[in-house]
Parts: C-alpha cells; structure tokens; sequence
C-alpha cells in the first residue's frame, strides 16, 4: 500500500529530470567568425601588439586622462546604459526565482454569527470570535526545461545589456578624446592662422612705407590689404569650431555647455599643440578584435538569448507539474491551536491546455526565424566590425603619406617666402613675388595644421573601431 502511495510522487520526481526541450546553444555556427581572414592581422596595420585597455593614456595628456575617467563617472548615455543594465539583471533574478518555491501565508481574523440554517439548527448561533490561517507551498517541476531556457534567456539578456554598456564606454572615451583633440587642433589651426595674419601685417606696413617713400605702387598697397582680409576671414570659423569642440567636451563629461570656463581645466582651454602619437597604433589581429569589440559579443548574446526562447515556446507543447503543500487551522478563536481545527494537505497539480499545434508551432517557427535573424546580424556585425578597422587604418596611413608631403611643401615654402622677401628688399623682385611666396607660405602652413588634425581625428577612429576602452 506504501509502495503505491509513493509512485506517484517517484513518477513526479523522474519526469522533473528530462531534457530541456529545444535547441542547445553551442555559439555562432557556420559563422563569419570562423573563417580565417577575419583572424589574421589588418591589410595596414604597423604594429600587431595588443591594444592596451586605456588607449588614450598613449597621448600622455594628464588632462585627456582626467576628463575620460569625468566622463566614465558623469556622463549621461552611459547612466543610461548602466540602468538598462540593471534592469535586465532584475529580470533575470525574477526568471532564476521561478526554481524556488512559492510560499503564502494568510491570516483572516473575524466577528460574526454563522448562518444556523445553513447547518441545519432551529436556534440562531452566538455571535463570536473566529478565524481561518494558514500556510501553502508550491513547486512547479521544471518537466521540459521552459524555467531553465527562460533563466537562460534571461541570462544572456544581461550579458548582452551589459556589452551594449561596454560598447557606450567605448563611444565615451572615443568622442571624450576626439572633443578634447579637436580643442587643440583648432587652437593650433588658430595660432598658425594668427600668425599668418601677423605676418601679412608686417607686410602691409612694409608695403605702406615703401609706397610712401616711392619705392612701391599703390597697387602693391591694395593686394596686400587683400590678402590680409583674407587671412583675417580664416579666423571666426575657427573660433566657432573650438568653441563647439568645448561645448561637446562639456556635455560629454556631464556640464552644462555654458559652465565650459568653470568646469574645464586651464590646460584644456589654452591647449593649441595637436595631440600625436609617439609610436604606430598597436592594432593587433582580427581574433583580438572579433573577442574584444562589445557590439560583437552583444550581437552573439543575443544570438544566444534568441535561441533560447525556442525553448521556451517550445515548452508550450507539453504539460506543466507542480507540487502543493497547505496546511492551516480554522475554527473559533477560543480553541485556536486545538487538533479538530487543523488542516493540511498534498499533492501534485497537472495542467495542460491542450494546445493549438498549429498555432503553437507557429510560435515555433517564430522564434526559430528570430534565431536565424540573430545569426545573420551577428555576421553582420563581425563583417562591419572587420571594414571599420580596415577602413579606419587605410584613412590614417593615407593621411600619413599626405601629411609627410605637407610637411616637405611647407618647408618648401618657408624658404621660398624668405628668400623673396630678401630679393623685394635689395630691389631684385616686385613685391608680386613676396605676396606668391606669402600666400603659398600661409596655405601650406593652414594645410600642415589641417592635416595634423585629421591625423589625430584618424587615430581616433582607429582606436574607436578596434573597440578598446571598455575595460574596467
């Protein structure tokens, strides 16, 4: 009789331990990520050393350095990545809670008269004191793994949040450097236009005097008072780009962009040498980059997630079993605690909506094509991944090429711009010659500066796309 009273609950016990129904996740299969050009190093890449986590420090700008870490700390998009975060960890402690029982408790005191009528008494009851408590537990058997496949949906949910928190990070101290690199770029760009200007100046004195002692033309007076307008146009935009780099900078590192001359340090503000790097980027491999880029390691946590989910509709196809325990006492309150008041109780729940097959498996279908779709955005973000890096070395090495021509043409025309300035002194040349020579002088040196920006602004880019930064 024993032996009969417990095989149901062996039966119970042997269905809560079958396999989990649908899919097991094993990675990305018949991935981009497995062939092996995208393991291999870069087409331009100088350098294949690892790329270190705090790339910027590469600057050794002590003030680049303390406004990446205000950003990390203040700035708003990664607050909000950081709540995202949290909220997918709270969803996940809510799936993992599924595995635990559910315990209730009620207490429900009361005053009142019962019906005599309804147990069958001629005289009305006393009016009196009762009460009804009691406590239940319930376990749901995980029979076909749909707790276990939506913890580990769940799961990877978290993980990919916290890789799209990472991929902010990144994004961070990217753009926190490129506003910083920009302050000074354009402060530079500034300099060598003021400079320029400064020199036309010179010059426009020197014409005047010449003119005045008759050993120039008005015409002479007038093209040099041109050129100056000229340069002297150069100077408001540049301003305006500085400024705009410093309102970016603020924003970025969680100010106000009007509090840019309280909250920015001095040596950011009057900052006017381009940042450069002392040595090549330290690019690394394709493996390095497919395992260290957070948009790469979201797109497969997502994979993973969506995988998941088919088991968790597939679950749908079967019953669910649960197990129940209550126990309790009611009665009147004066034989609270009294034997004839107690109650328990317990014993397996089944229940089984018998499915629409047709309906179900279509929800199958569903989440299998959800699946495929996450596939096919993993390859693409491992394939994008692989062009940015590409792209963003071949724009630096070019400019790099570009900018060593600059400098060649800019000593050029440093020595053209003195040696006719001494002909137009001893006589030798018309002042047509300097202005040539002048104006070649501050278009070269406008190029140079130019060009050292966009190197920074590519180094940047580089960086940025082999995904460093991230780590904490």
């Amino acid at each position: 009789m024993m032996m009969l009273k417990k095989i149901p609950l062996f039966a119970i016990l042997a269905l809560a331990g079958c396999a989990a129904v649908g899919p097991d996740y094993q990675g990305p299969t018949d991935s981009k990520i497995d062939i092996s050009a995208a393991q291999g190093g870069f087409s331009e890449a100088k350098s294949e050393q690892a790329l270190p986590k705090n790339w910027w420090q590469l600057y050794h700008e002590p003030a680049l350095n303390q406004l990446v870490e205000q950003a990390f700390t203040a700035n708003t998009d990664l607050r909000q990545a950081a709540a995202n975060l949290a909220r997918t960890r709270a969803l996940l402690g809510e799936a993992q809670s599924l595995q635990s029982p559910n315990i209730s408790m009620n207490l429900a005191p009361g005053y009142g008269r019962p019906s005599a009528a309804a147990k069958g008494l001629p005289k009305a009851l006393d009016d009196d004191y009762s009460y009804d408590t009691g406590v239940s537990v319930a376990y749901q058997f995980d029979l076909v793994g749909k707790i276990s496949r939506g913890i580990e949906a769940s799961q990877a949910d978290s993980e990919a949040a916290k890789a799209a928190y990472d991929l902010v990070r990144v994004s961070v101290a990217g753009e926190t450097t490129r506003a910083f690199a920009d302050i000074c770029s354009s402060g530079r760009q500034l300099q060598v236009a003021e400079q320029s200007v400064s020199l036309q100046k010179q010059s426009l004195s020197l014409d005047e005097k010449l003119f005045k002692a008759g050993r120039g033309t008005s015409l002479d007076v007038v093209r040099s008072r041109g050129l100056l307008a000229q340069l002297q146009a150069a100077l408001p935009p540049l301003q305006a780009q500085r400024r705009i780099a410093m309102y970016r900078l603020a924003v970025l590192t969680g100010h106000v962009p009007e509090a840019i001359e309280s909250v920015l340090p001095a040596p950011v503000l009057q900052c006017n040498t381009t940042p450069q790097l002392s040595s090549t980027i330290p690019s690394g491999k394709g493996s390095d980059l497919l395992r260290r880029r957070p948009d790469i390691r979201q797109a497969e946590r997502s994979l993973a997630a969506a995988t998941a989910r088919i088991g968790v509709v597939t679950a749908d196809l079967y019953p669910s079993i649960s197990l129940g325990l209550s126990a309790g006492s009611t009665g009147p309150l004066d034989q609270f605690g009294d034997s004839n008041t107690m109650r328990w109780g317990i014993g397996p729940l089944i229940s089984w909506t018998i499915p629409n097959t047709g309906a179900t498996r279509a929800r199958i279908a569903a989440a299998t094509a959800g699946a495929d779709g996450a596939l096919a955005k993993f390859d693409a973000t491992v394939l994008t991944a692989l062009r940015e890096v590409e792209s963003a070395l071949t724009v630096y090495a070019r400019e790099l090429d570009r900018n060593a021509a600059l400098i060649s043409a800019h000593n050029a025309s440093t020595e053209a711009a003195r040696q006719a300035q001494q002909l137009y002194k001893s006589g030798k040349t018309n002042y047509l010659t300097v202005l040539d020579a002048n104006r070649s002088l501050a278009s070269a040196s406008s190029a140079l500066a130019s060009s050292n920006a966009a190197l920074t602004s590519n180094q940047i880019a580089v960086f940025m796309a082999l995904g460093g930064g991230w780590e904490e």
